[in-house]
């Protein structure tokens, strides 16, 4: 697998709708073949959230997107909840209709918008690894999409404020540089795998992984954590 470069590169319009692209095509096929009762399964990464919950609030998020209503704040913990509410008496089936479409649609509008919804792709793939967590899916955080993921994460990071760091990744051919660099801190230093450097930085448990970080701690890299 190939990533991208110790450099940070000028930001590509069209990367957070490949990547929503790529997880349309993966996590979409795999939920319609999961039983009813799976969709009630509940997502440790988002306490009080069942599977369904956690598609839901996705696929209210594309939607706002595709129909341009995503006012400052409408992306708050109370109207994800008001999202999700709305969407009660759906089946899961209308549920997973409206996530392929947002998959789908979101990514032109996404790449017109100027950076300000990157974060937002981002944590679409983010969420689709919570999903594959509770259903025992192998690929979380990873797979197709891990490339893709991390080259906006460097986009994503790059912008003030963020810790510098280095990151030599076990299944890369290049390390990647993610945070700002423009400061007079110096850099941290990752050593480990892709998928567990993703959820560092969206602040996901990684129990059990074998990595090394230097120079920071682990919750100033969360991105969600705002």
């Amino acid at each position: 697998m190939t990533t991208p470069a110790d450099v940070h590169e000028v930001r590509d319009p069209e990367l957070p709708g490949r990547l929503l692209t790529v997880e349309r095509d993966t996590l979409v096929p795999l939920l319609r073949g999961r039983a009813e009762a799976d969709f009630a399964l509940p997502v440790a990464a988002c306490p009080g959230w069942t599977v369904r919950d956690v598609l839901a609030h996705c696929s209210a998020a594309l939607s706002r997107v595709v129909e341009s209503r995503y006012e400052k704040g409408v992306f708050s913990p109370e109207s994800n909840e008001r999202d999700i509410a709305e969407r009660a008496g759906w089946t899961n089936a209308r549920v997973l209709d409206e996530l392929e479409r947002g998959l789908t649609g979101a990514g032109p509008l996404i790449a017109k918008a100027g950076g300000r919804l990157d974060r937002l792709a981002l944590g679409e793939w983010v969420h689709a690894g919570d999903v594959r967590v509770a259903l025992g899916e192998p690929g979380a955080y990873g797979g197709a999409g891990l490339p893709y993921a991390l080259t906006l994460l460097s986009q994503v990071t790059g912008r003030p404020g963020h810790p510098p760091l280095h990151a030599d990744l076990d299944d890369a051919d290049e390390p990647v540089r993610l945070g700002d660099f423009s400061g007079e801190r110096p850099p941290a230093r990752y050593i480990g795998d892709g998928p567990t450097l993703v959820r560092l930085y969206a602040g996901r448990p990684v129990d059990g992984a074998s990595y090394e970080l230097a120079g920071v701690e682990a919750a100033e890299l969360n991105i969600f954590g705002d």
